[in-house]
């Protein structure tokens, strides 16, 4: 728009520049024909140039009212697409959240399912445990003569005194059980000070006498702990098992599961142990020990977001 200005300045400029020459050229008192038309000439000149500098104006107002508009559809566009990336991400996020409810609904059917099963294998102990007391207290008795001499019961053999067929009345067999607490706490002092074996004394007696306690689930665990720390992964892999397995709900059992991924990779079963540190994240999310787990798949190069299965 400015260069179309200077342009008709400059043609106004010559045609005044001409008509200017041509008027002091000729006497003022003896104007010819010739002059009056050059004049004409110049005048429809300037005229020209008038009317293509208001067409220019015209057409310049016209191409900047374009590009004003362009621009504002532009900023309009630009807008749009904010507001649609904004609705995106809102969007995204929603379903991330339903996701992390879903995984958390999963986990707790899980977890679930895992205690239900727990308390089956407990009943179903129970159970035998009923059975064979039922079956003791069927058993027919043994029969005392005077003078302290048992008599079997018949269909039992006879032996002689102190033998197993024979028993001095008010001599009790029954062992002593240890205190639950105190020898689960004794083995966790003798754990923690690398007294390994005296260790494992105290937590087989407590799986041995409490075999239904949660507290067994513990002692399972430590017993995995004590053959890991001997690099005995076979073993620690089957007292791992046995907490998982029984005592889900155990608050060792995502320990137990963690070490139990380690356990197999240590053997050369990679896939085996990478699908148990899956099912920890799955399982325990929010533990420490899934975080460990992150951190061993991360530094394998192994995605995490897989389906675990049971």
């Amino acid at each position: 728009m400015h260069r179309s200005r200077t342009t008709g300045n400059r043609l106004l400029a010559a045609a005044a520049l001409g008509l200017l020459l041509v008027s002091s050229a000729a006497p003022a008192h003896a104007a010819s024909k010739e002059i009056v038309e050059l004049q004409t000439q110049v005048q429809q000149l300037t005229d020209m140039v008038q009317r293509l500098q208001s067409t220019l104006d015209t057409r310049m107002g016209v191409l900047q009212h374009l590009a004003e508009q362009t621009a504002d559809e532009a900023n309009q566009m630009t807008a749009a697409v904010n507001a649609l990336e904004q609705k995106l991400n809102t969007q995204s996020d929603a379903a991330n959240g339903k996701m992390d409810a879903v995984s958390g609904q999963v986990q707790s059917l899980n977890d679930s399912v895992d205690e239900l099963k727990a308390r089956i294998a407990k009943v179903d102990k129970s159970l035998q445990d009923l059975q064979a007391q039922i079956q003791n207290m069927q058993a027919p008795p043994t029969l005392s003569q005077p003078g302290g001499v048992a008599t079997p019961a018949p269909g039992q053999a006879a032996g002689p005194e102190g033998s197993p067929g024979s028993t001095a009345p008010g001599v009790a067999a029954m062992p002593q059980t240890p205190p639950l607490q105190e020898t689960l706490q004794a083995g966790v002092r003798d754990f923690n000070a690398g007294r390994y074996q005296v260790a494992a004394g105290e937590f087989q007696d407590v799986v041995h006498y409490y075999p239904l306690d949660d507290l067994a689930g513990t002692a399972q665990f430590y017993l995995g702990e004590i053959a890991y720390q001997q690099q005995d992964y076979t073993d620690a892999i089957g007292f791992y098992n046995q907490v998982l397995d029984a005592f889900s709900g155990n608050p060792k059992a995502p320990a137990a599961q963690l070490h139990k991924g380690l356990a197999l990779l240590a053997t050369n079963k990679k896939d085996a142990g990478i699908h148990e540190l899956r099912l920890l994240i799955q399982r325990h999310p929010q533990t420490p020990e899934a975080r460990v787990a992150r951190s061993k798949l991360n530094g394998m190069g192994v995605r995490i977001t897989a389906t675990a299965t049971h």
